[in-house]
């Protein structure tokens, strides 16, 4: 090889390895301005937006490729300015170049920003988007099913209840069954019977501890008037779910009362209260029906035992008033009435 070839592959040689030195020098985020973005990024932690977006600010005017601080940006701009955050992050999509995870948070923001200004239908857009590019983002599913239960679309939270526990590997059924209590409910409401009962079934078998399936499948039953399953379902319901059971407490007193069935009350409420002493709704109903039975004293030793345990509830103190009139005298029921207002003015106080 002749000398003149030497140095030429020599130059060229050179050439490539300053451009590639100064293109990565070029390339590379000055050590300011990373220190600007992590000082903004700690003002978020804060909570101190103001300072947070000023500072931002100053990152993307020195260094116009910082996506993460557009993005950043847009985020906390979303809450006050929604609009402008969408046009920020809108501005994103075109850059050349974007890293697969750069494009996951433009999308990401983008169906936040949709989200928050009310078009659901682009949010939607945005979050397949996101499905597109990455199949097995949980993210994208859960705001999917997010945005599904908000518009009561059941069907559709249902479908991507699917795929997230597809992916996630949850074994749990409790959505399935919640998502067929919803359409239940919505046909119940409109008169379909038989379809609400087929779906408050299914939503049982789906998930035996998702309680509301009950509550409903008894109702489905008393609008057919069979009010011996209705009371078994209500039945379920109420000892399964001590605090919301006290919704059903009325519906399954009626439901005895009309089956000549009434004298099992009493049963029904000392079964709840053999689960939960304190539940003050079942004492006090327990409390009527044994006065109503002559049956006073028993009725008021009950209540000031649970007077007692829950001193701050002024319902025990009505309950033991109420019972106190036959028996007790003018002075002594002065005495319970200034007690309640005590503990009425104490609460106010409070």
């Amino acid at each position: 090889m002749s000398i003149y070839y030497f140095y030429f592959f020599i130059t060229i040689f050179v050439g490539i390895i300053l451009y590639l030195y100064y293109s990565s020098i070029k390339s590379k985020t000055p050590p300011h301005i990373d220190a600007l973005f992590t000082e903004a990024l700690n003002s978020m932690v804060k909570g101190d937006s103001f300072k947070a977006i000023g500072i931002l600010k100053q990152v993307v005017k020195q260094d116009s490729n910082h996506i993460r601080a557009y993005l950043q940006l847009g985020n906390i701009l979303r809450e006050k300015n929604p609009e402008q955050a969408l046009k920020i992050h809108q501005s994103l999509t075109v850059r050349p170049n974007l890293s697969q995870e750069i494009k996951l948070d433009i999308h990401r923001a983008l169906a936040n920003d949709y989200k928050k200004i009310g078009s659901d239908a682009k949010s939607i857009e945005e979050a397949k988007i996101i499905l597109s590019i990455e199949k097995r983002n949980l993210w994208a599913l859960r705001f999917l099913v997010q945005i599904a239960e908000k518009n009561k679309d059941w069907d559709e939270a249902a479908l991507w209840t699917k795929h997230l526990k597809k992916i996630s590997g949850n074994k749990n059924n409790d959505d399935e069954a919640r998502f067929d209590v919803f359409r239940g409910i919505d046909c119940l409401n409109n008169g379909k019977i038989d379809e609400a009962k087929i779906l408050f079934k299914k939503a049982i078998k789906y998930s035996p501890e998702h309680l509301p399936s009950y509550r409903y499948l008894g109702d489905t039953y008393e609008k057919i008037r069979d009010l011996s399953k209705a009371l078994e379902n209500w039945e379920i319901f109420a000892e399964k779910d001590i605090e919301n059971g006290t919704k059903v407490y009325t519906k399954i007193e009626s439901a005895l009362f009309d089956l000549g069935r009434f004298s099992e009350v009493e049963n029904f409420y000392n079964r709840i209260l053999k689960i939960d002493s304190s539940n003050l709704e079942a004492t006090i109903r327990l409390a009527n029906v044994l006065d109503e039975k002559g049956e006073s004293g028993l009725a008021l030793n009950l209540i000031d035992n649970i007077v007692k345990s829950r001193s701050s509830e002024i319902r025990g103190d009505l309950m033991r008033l109420k019972l106190s009139i036959s028996t007790s005298t003018p002075i002594e029921l002065g005495y319970q009435i200034d007690q309640i207002l005590n503990k009425i003015s104490k609460s106010n106080e409070d």
